[in-house]
């Protein structure tokens, strides 16, 4: 195997594909990245036998073949070499060397044998999708999802295709947080899959740009092809919970706020509240929502600001740091809140705007 290409054609694939590679392996192998030559492309792939990616770059290819080199490793050299520098990689007997200039460095190799590969997914189905909306699907959902939960299937986010609509559900257990985005066209079938955590971390840092993401789906894995960057990841087997039933239908009481003065509200009244439990108490009168919290060292903080709304007082305790991130998440000025009682969740949304939703449910305090 033999190439050469300027530094950047190299950088930006490794850089695509880097995020897999974890410092810490149980197989040797996998701590490489496949690097097969053929016909003018590199392919470069990565993986931690739940998440795949595989970037491809012309080059200037003398000799096709594959071999796998320490991934970390080459790119610490790509990234220390100048910019435009013109690189060679060639296979010397069970080496890499890589040259630029009066550069040499050489490379311990894996044979590409060994390398895990994920070839077909069998894919039952594959819609297009606006790369720009995907990516904002994930990132207003993603922070909802549980980590290491013994209920395995809430480690991750349900990705649901139902007719024209793709929509992405996160929750562990204490809220939970839904988006919806349109699909190019529609959908074959309905479909709900469970993409791992890391799946849809890896998948939201390769999502950029313009044009489109096809998305197919498998029975064991999801693919997604972005230009030049192949993503596949395995699904989680489980059952998602039944998300419907959560998201209250007509809460009691809509109060609309300012959603930068109730932000800045809770992020101050948060400073004084019981470091591990989050608790603050939230009561509501005509115009006007109370903020307390207090902690362990008797410390107490209160926040009040106006807001729209008319009806019966109540009373209901949260974690702030949920209602926090889904402040941060809803766009425009303004924000509903939606509460029946004081036992019951809350439901927030951008008034008007249905597209995103979160329901953070109630603490006792």
């Amino acid at each position: 195997m033999k190439l050469t290409a300027e530094r950047e054609k190299l950088l930006a694939p490794l850089q695509a594909v880097i995020g897999v590679v974890e410092r810490r392996q149980t197989m040797p192998v996998l701590a490489n990245v496949l690097l097969a030559v053929s016909e003018g492309r590199l392919s470069i792939t990565a993986t931690d036998l739940e998440v795949e990616l595989v970037a491809r770059s012309e080059v200037g290819a003398q000799h096709p073949g594959d071999v796998t080199v320490p991934g970390r490793k080459l790119l610490d050299i790509l990234k220390a070499l100048p910019e435009k520098a013109t690189v060679s990689l060639s296979l010397e007997g069970e080496k890499i060397v890589v040259k630029s200039a009066r550069s040499r460095f050489s490379l311990s190799t894996l044979p590409a044998t060994e390398f895990p590969v994920i070839e077909d997914i069998n894919a039952e189905q594959t819609v297009v999708v606006e790369r720009a909306a995907l990516a904002r699907l994930l990132e207003k959902t993603h922070f909802s999802m549980a980590q290491q939960d013994v209920r395995y299937y809430l480690n991750g986010m349900l990705l649901e295709i139902d007719g024209e609509t793709l929509r992405g559900v996160a929750t562990d257990g204490h809220r939970l947080a839904l988006s919806e985005t349109k699909l190019a066209q529609k959908a074959k079938s309905a479909q709900q899959v469970i993409v791992p955590r890391k799946g849809v971390l890896e998948l939201q840092r390769i999502l950029s740009g313009e044009g489109v993401c096809e998305l197919s789906i498998g029975s064991n894995h999801v693919r997604a092809q972005i230009g030049d960057v192949r993503f596949t990841s395995k699904l989680i087997d489980g059952r998602f919970p039944e998300y419907s039933r959560v998201i209250p239908a007509a809460p009691g009481a809509a109060i609309k706020a300012d959603r930068d003065s109730l932000r800045q509200a809770l992020q101050r009244t948060a400073i004084l509240s019981n470091e591990k439990y989050r608790g603050i108490r939230i009561t509501v009168k005509p115009n006007a929502i109370t903020i307390q919290a207090h902690n362990p060292e008797q410390e107490e903080a209160e926040e009040e600001i106006e807001v729209a709304y008319e009806g019966a007082d109540l009373e209901v305790g949260f974690n702030v740091n949920y209602l926090l991130d889904a402040l941060a998440a809803i766009e425009g000025a303004e924000v509903e809140l939606g509460l029946t009682d004081s036992n019951s969740s809350c439901l927030i949304r951008s008034p008007g705007n249905s597209d995103s939703r979160y329901v953070v449910m109630p603490m006792r305090l």
